[in-house]
């Protein structure tokens, strides 16, 4: 995926419009996943929007410290509450992680992978980037939105193996959260 966003750190904020409302949503150090169940019970579901292994672009390589790690698988999902759309997410996983028992995260199907995170003893979680969905960008197609997208992503390891989510809040979702 090429990207011409610009990743912000917390602290690099303050020129930039995020609504208040936003802000418990992309800084939240708690599992997203967690929250949504919470917002929208039973109702709350994962749709698998596409899972394929793709060529690691350098700048996401760059954002989970690898060299020499050339390819990736890609889960890209939609995170609902009944039919409402409230957060599109891209899962990068390097080959390289997806080894002995990370193999599980190459076949979640349509479990969330929070859950399966925010379970695992030996899970770290890095500084979270908060960028603006740029006009141009591979998840404008399934975001079916004009307006202003915030997203966030951080770098997970597990047992010290990366993996790089990246998740964009959806308008639906503040009038959801209401």
């Amino acid at each position: 995926m090429k990207s011409s966003q610009r990743w912000y750190r917390r602290h690099q904020l303050f020129n930039q419009s995020v609504p208040c409302s936003l802000l418990s949503w992309l800084f939240d150090a708690s599992s997203l996943t967690a929250r949504l169940i919470e917002l929208c019970g039973n109702e709350f579901s994962v749709q698998v929007i596409a899972q394929q292994w793709r060529k690691l672009s350098a700048e996401e390589a760059s954002a989970m410290s690898l060299k020499n790690v050339h390819s990736a698988l890609v889960r890209q999902v939609v995170l609902c509450c009944g039919d409402t759309r409230l957060v599109y997410a891209r899962t990068v996983i390097p080959a390289t992680t997806i080894q002995g028992a990370q193999q599980r995260f190459a076949n979640m199907g349509n479990r969330p992978l929070g859950a399966m995170l925010f379970a695992d003893r030996t899970m770290r979680r890095e500084a979270v980037q908060v960028a603006m969905l740029p006009a141009v960008h591979e998840a404008r197609k399934y975001v079916k939105t004009e307006g202003t997208v915030w997203g966030r992503r951080s770098v997970f390891r597990v047992s010290g193996k990366p993996i790089l989510v990246s998740e964009y809040f959806l308008p639906e979702l503040l009038n959801q959260a209401k």
